[in-house]
């Protein structure tokens, strides 16, 4: 089994900022704020946010800033429940949450709540339950979450739970991993978790893992370096993350590595970027590799952000 290229991971990303004309730049500006979440916690996991300038993003973060509260996903684009998740994210990380206004921006992630519980993701209304895990992430950061009505959110959560104990994006939606780690995370998040069944939804889960020690979002599809993250902070959540062969998904995630240019893809020797670059540190940071800072599977920040986010004054 090779070792985590961590320097060339860290080069790697400081590079992708630098290169605004390239292709993949131009195609990914309208969700840069993603993208710099991404990247900036994968060099905190990595123990190297010290190399960038944290004021001159935190300057571009607030320009992404519209009147409703919400955020951008770059200047000049519209607000979305999405990126003013990894703003807030990106905040917390430089430990600059005290920038905010945070009434503004709970005031806009309230006003997408819907009659049903669930939630919008801006002004055009595509409900998804990443929304609901959205909202309820970023309102609890903000230490906002009862401005919102939770036993709605809770329970319109719950009706997009599947016979399989998995949980689709709306009621009879498919299950899918990623949809599964958004609502576990927002029952974890609302002290609801009891209202999963536990042994169900983990054979569910410990199910996505194929032969190569991948995971994969739903049954008969390839793994991919990205499930490493939804799929185990879900196990991890539910207390049934021994039910996978942790020593097989290690060896995934490093066979996907680019070790000479640095970054991670979704699988091995298919091209690198920064999405799956974050998830494949993430993942290995929930599998206890050596070198890494300890990852909160469900606000998806490093543990020390998470501590002090609530247990500091």
């Amino acid at each position: 089994m090779g070792e985590l290229a961590a320097e060339k991971h860290v080069q790697y990303i400081l590079s992708v900022e630098k290169r605004n004309d390239s292709f993949e730049s131009v195609v990914m500006d309208h969700l840069r704020m993603n993208g710099a979440y991404w990247g900036l916690t994968t060099l905190d996991l990595l123990g190297k946010l010290g190399t960038v300038n944290a004021d001159e993003v935190i300057s571009w973060i607030m320009k992404c800033q519209h009147e409703s509260g919400g955020f951008s996903g770059n200047i000049g684009h519209d607000p979305h429940i999405l990126y003013t998740l990894s703003a807030v994210q990106v905040l917390a990380l430089f430990n600059k949450l005290d920038v905010l206004d945070m009434d503004k921006v709970a005031t806009y992630i309230t006003g997408l709540q819907n009659e049903d519980g669930s939630f919008s993701g801006d002004i055009w209304g595509e409900v998804d339950t990443r929304f609901s895990y959205i909202a309820i992430c970023c309102l609890s950061i903000l230490r906002c979450l009862d401005k919102i009505n939770v036993e709605k959110a809770v329970n319109y959560i719950l009706s997009c739970k599947n016979m399989d104990g998995g949980f689709g994006c709306t009621p009879g939606g498919e299950s899918h991993a990623g949809q599964i780690f958004c609502c576990v995370g927002a029952l974890a998040i609302t002290g609801s978790l009891h209202l999963v069944d536990k042994d169900l939804l983990g054979w569910w889960l410990c199910e996505r893992q194929v032969k190569s020690g991948g995971l994969n979002g739903r049954p008969e599809k390839l793994p991919d370096v990205c499930y490493s993250w939804w799929v185990l902070s879900s196990l991890i959540m539910i207390d049934r993350v021994h039910w996978i062969d942790k020593e097989k998904l290690v060896k995934f995630i490093l066979d996907c590595q680019d070790v000479e240019n640095g970054g991670i893809s979704d699988r091995p020797d298919d091209a690198v970027d920064v999405f799956h670059t974050y998830f494949g540190v993430a993942g290995l940071s929930h599998l206890e590799y050596p070198g890494l800072k300890a990852i909160d599977p469900a606000y998806a920040l490093p543990v020390d952000v998470v501590n002090r986010i609530f247990f500091s004054r």
